[in-house]
């Protein structure tokens, strides 16, 4: 009998004190998010944790064994989404991995929480407040926020366990040229060129890509000749997609979901950066994730064109990289600049 995809997590239950955490972004800022999230559950056995967080992101709220109950949210982009419709008691506690700015504590302090945990608004009479520092790691400003409320958490433990489903695609490479803004799309062209040399090396290759990136994936397939059954473009429900990583040789990205989720499965990753740098958003420590890099001043990640940083890194140096991770494992960073 084939197994099936797990359910989403029940809504809060009301049935003991609640912990909620705000934190209503993406995919990949869902699993940076799991160390501090792993440290809230296990600061509050008694509570229940609860997340808030996009209802499409309900198969990987569960999938981070990190909370409790999940409270959907509406799909708001990176906006603040209101909470108004929350219906259980005032949370005990509440805390924002949101943001820094007032808005997200502005919609937890709605909802009247016995302790409010922010950046934006510490904590009156707290002895030692903690401070927003713009160019820390995503994964150690989340748990340097609790630690300054006497919560213990480990800003490497990304790992979560992969689904209990068969990958469409045992042992390939997996590339994924998408990302939501255009900043950190890499072209289409050079992904192709990867692929071309990865399947002379031997390697089956597949694509993948979001809703709305159908014409993209075929653009790298058409370029690679790689067969429709190798693409898979806005047909994987995120269990299927988290199963694909977790059982892939290789993942070849930018810096988006997909990504997380190797870092998340321990899977070989090579991740191409651009206008954020990889010291902000790029993998824990290790031989299995190298990041490609040309490093410069930051630019927009939400810009609608590539970012110039992004287009110096060239289609052979990427496939070297990519060679190497697969032949011998790889140190965690590259910064060399290329033309």
């Amino acid at each position: 009998m084939a197994r099936q995809a797990q359910p989403a997590l029940p809504p809060p239950s009301g049935r003991r004190p609640t912990v909620l955490v705000l934190r209503a972004l993406g995919l990949g800022d869902l699993l940076a998010g799991v160390p501090a999230l792993r440290g809230v559950r296990q600061a509050f056995p008694d509570h229940e944790t609860v997340l808030a967080a996009p209802a499409s992101l309900g198969p990987a709220v569960r999938a981070t064994g990190a909370v409790d109950a999940h409270f959907p949210t509406e799909e708001n982009g990176r906006r603040v989404p209101p909470l108004g419709h929350w219906r259980g008691a005032a949370p005990d506690i509440a805390v924002d991995l949101h943001g820094n700015g007032p808005e997200s504590h502005d919609a937890l302090a709605e909802l009247s929480p016995g302790r409010l945990l922010s950046y934006a608004h510490p904590e009156p009479g707290h002895p030692s407040p903690p401070r927003w520092r713009a160019t820390e790691h995503e994964r150690l400003r989340w748990c340097r926020l609790l630690e300054a409320h006497g919560i213990p958490a480990d800003p490497g433990d990304v790992r979560i366990a992969p689904p209990a489903l068969p990958s469409p695609a045992p042992g390939a490479v997996v590339l994924h040229p998408g990302a939501d803004s255009a900043a950190r799309r890499w072209p289409a062209r050079r992904y192709a060129v990867v692929a071309e040399g990865l399947r002379a090396a031997g390697r089956r290759v597949v694509v993948t890509g979001g809703p709305g990136e159908a014409a993209l994936c075929a653009e790298v397939a058409r370029g690679a000749g790689l067969e429709p059954g190798d693409v898979f473009a806005g047909t994987l429900p995120f269990d299927r997609l988290s199963a694909l990583v977790a059982g892939a040789a290789l993942l070849v990205s930018g810096d988006t979901g997909p990504a997380h989720l190797a870092f998340a499965h321990g899977t070989p990753s090579v991740t191409l950066f651009g206008p954020v740098a990889p010291a902000l958003w790029g993998p824990p420590p290790g031989r299995r994730h190298t990041v490609l890099w040309h490093p410069g001043p930051p630019g927009d990640p939400h810009a609608a064109e590539p970012d110039p940083l992004l287009l110096r890194l060239d289609a052979p140096r990427v496939l070297e990289r990519a060679l190497g991770t697969l032949r011998h494992g790889t140190t965690t960073k590259d910064v060399t600049a290329h033309a």
